[in-house]
């Protein structure tokens, strides 16, 4: 009998397991999405056009919204087959837990970007219909981790705010996120009572995601000066200190915006607020993006290796491009102009270097290795 079993052993197909290990996928990967979409939503907002600049966005919003689609598949995968490691990155590990704030804003910034860049691919009633899908989900989720991940360090973490990073700041700027993206769709509800509940709770999540920022900002700079960054793989998310600057700015503007035809009585004091707390916000971003610059170009030196922090690179200085723009639009003052384009090459390498280092970590089984 074993002489018989054996030939069918022999010819049994062999299964080819896959060399990534989906278990090690956590919600930084979707810093990946966001990165990618404000490439595109900067080029649709940019000051200056440049033949090609819009078709660029497009494709940029494409593969976004295409890298949106398969990491919320592996994302699923992940949660269903992997549970256990999925509860350890949320309840038990809060270093990676503070990351549950990149989901929400992929999904913002890939709604955003259907409206100003994929309505001219798909037609404007379906971009307007799969952003507003996208913002209440991204919207929903971002008040979740804004509340829930606080409330986790608060409640179950082991930590010291000696030991705080910037990563600390990503659950409560998502908030901010949706504050930015949400009056786009302002002028496509009934006017009247849902066009002004849209825009006061736009400015409810402003309010959230500014206040928490600034309760959490002080912490932050502490851990850094008692603890400083704990490996050179965290330096990059020092950008991340620029999400909340470059966001804040963007929102304030956008909410000027929507704000003329539904509340004409505040808009033109929303405008000059607006303009102000622009130029004084973007000034402090600008000195803190030399204070990065300086610190990254130095664990450069020092040997940084590539991870996925690099991202961190992409987002924030993208908020700092929209803030920017929203600046020029508004003032017509021609430094802003340039700042915002400056600020969009440099978006421009830094999306470059993050793209090409996952590509060849992935490539090469660096990235979610077995």
């Amino acid at each position: 009998m074993s002489t018989l079993a054996e030939p069918r052993l022999l010819t049994r197909p062999a299964v080819r397991r896959s060399r990534y290990d989906l278990a090690q996928l956590g919600p930084n990967w979707y810093a990946a999405v966001m990165g990618t979409a404000i490439l595109g939503n900067g080029a649709a907002v940019l000051p200056v056009r440049l033949p090609g600049l819009i078709g660029f966005g497009e494709v940029m919003w494409a593969l976004g919204l295409a890298a949106l689609l398969v990491l919320g598949s592996a994302r699923l995968v992940h949660l269903t087959r992997h549970r256990g490691a999925a509860r350890a990155q949320l309840l038990d590990n809060p270093a990676t837990a503070v990351f549950y704030g990149c989901p929400p804003m992929a999904l913002l910034a890939v709604g955003l970007g259907t409206v100003l860049l994929g309505s001219r691919v798909i037609g404007t009633g379906p971009a307007v219909a799969v952003d507003a899908v996208l913002w209440g989900l991204g919207t929903l989720f971002a008040l979740a981790v804004a509340g829930g991940i606080p409330y986790l360090m608060i409640t179950r973490h082991r930590l010291s705010a000696l030991e705080a990073n910037p990563t600390w700041l990503l659950p409560v700027v998502a908030p901010l996120v949706a504050s930015a993206c949400g009056p786009v769709l302002v002028p496509h509800l009934p006017a009247g009572a849902p066009q002004q509940a849209m825009l006061y709770g736009c400015c409810a999540l402003f309010g959230i995601g500014l206040l928490a920022t600034l309760v959490l900002l002080p912490v932050v700079f502490t851990g850094l000066l008692h603890s400083k960054l704990p490996t050179l793989a965290l330096t990059p998310s020092l950008f991340l200190v620029l999400g909340p600057l470059g966001q804040s700015v963007t929102a304030v503007h956008q909410l000027a915006d929507a704000a003329r035809p539904v509340l004409p009585a505040l808009a033109p004091v929303m405008l000059d607020l607006a303009e102000l707390y622009g130029v004084a916000v973007i000034g402090v971003a600008l000195l803190w993006l030399a204070v990065a610059l300086a610190a990254n170009l130095r664990a450069r030196r020092a040997g940084m290796p590539f991870a996925m922090t690099w991202w961190a690179y992409t987002f924030p200085i993208g908020t700092c491009v929209t803030g920017a723009s929203a600046l020029a639009r508004h003032t017509g003052f021609g430094g802003f102009t340039a700042l915002a384009a400056g600020l969009y090459l440099l978006l421009a390498v830094a999306w470059v270097l993050a793209a090409g280092g996952t590509a060849a970590g992935l490539a090469r089984g660096r990235l979610l290795a077995r």
